[in-house]
């Protein structure tokens, strides 16, 4: 079986391309202000246009409002709605019903209290992101993008019925462990293949996608 791979945070076309070119199955685009890795609809839609089909295009907002979310759809033909805040899954269902797109929430992990959280949205999105959850004493920190990782042995034992892929601190060098340990079978990255925030590397990303392709499981 093969592990799946989403690039998020794809905010230029030689970033994009090299994440089409080495075998991401997801990109993702963020439409957050306070990122370093947000993107205008326009510059999103320009990059889009270079993703074949078969390729997901997903697009991640926080606690949005549904102009904004609209306003994005106008621009850009998304396959994808990620979720990367607060949100409840009443305003799950609302989204998905609004504007008939699949949704998929992240759910921040820092303990085992925190898996409380899965059952919640099992079943109500469509898929689930499971990400390190931003330490209170962090400073600037971000719903997600942090580059921190969170003990993967959670998730071993969690019972997760939707399909859900694992996020949080994942470069070329650990995401094999990350995946034997969580057996998670789609992995998300953003921060990992990155010069600094904001700044995608080429060579990194390519680098993480052949690592995802060399796992055996």
């Amino acid at each position: 079986m093969t592990i799946d791979a989403k690039i998020c945070g794809l905010n230029d076309a030689a970033a994009v391309d090299a994440a089409v070119q080495h075998g991401a199955r997801f990109v993702g685009f963020v439409f957050y202000g306070p990122s370093p890795r947000n993107v205008s609809p326009q510059t999103a839609a320009e990059l889009a246009a270079r993703v074949p089909r078969h390729v997901r295009k997903v697009g991640l907002f926080v606690d949005p409002e549904d102009r904004l979310i609209q306003a994005v759809l106008n621009a850009v033909s998304l396959d994808m709605i990620q979720l990367h805040g607060s949100e409840s899954p009443d305003r799950v269902r609302e989204i998905k019903q609004k504007f008939r797109l699949p949704v998929m929430k992240a759910v921040k992990i820092d303990s085992a209290a925190s898996l409380e959280e899965i059952a919640r949205y099992d079943g109500v999105a469509d898929m689930l992101l499971f990400d390190a959850k931003e330490p209170k004493t962090m400073k600037n920190a971000l719903p997600g993008g942090n580059g921190l990782a969170f003990d993967w042995e959670l998730l071993a034992g969690a019972t997760v019925d939707s399909p859900w892929m694992l996020a949080g601190g994942l470069q070329s060098g650990n995401v094999a462990e990350a995946v034997r340990i969580s057996g998670a079978k789609i992995v998300d990255t953003s921060s990992g293949v990155e010069f600094e925030p904001g700044r995608k590397n080429p060579a990194e990303i390519a680098a993480f996608l052949a690592a995802v392709a060399a796992i055996e499981t």
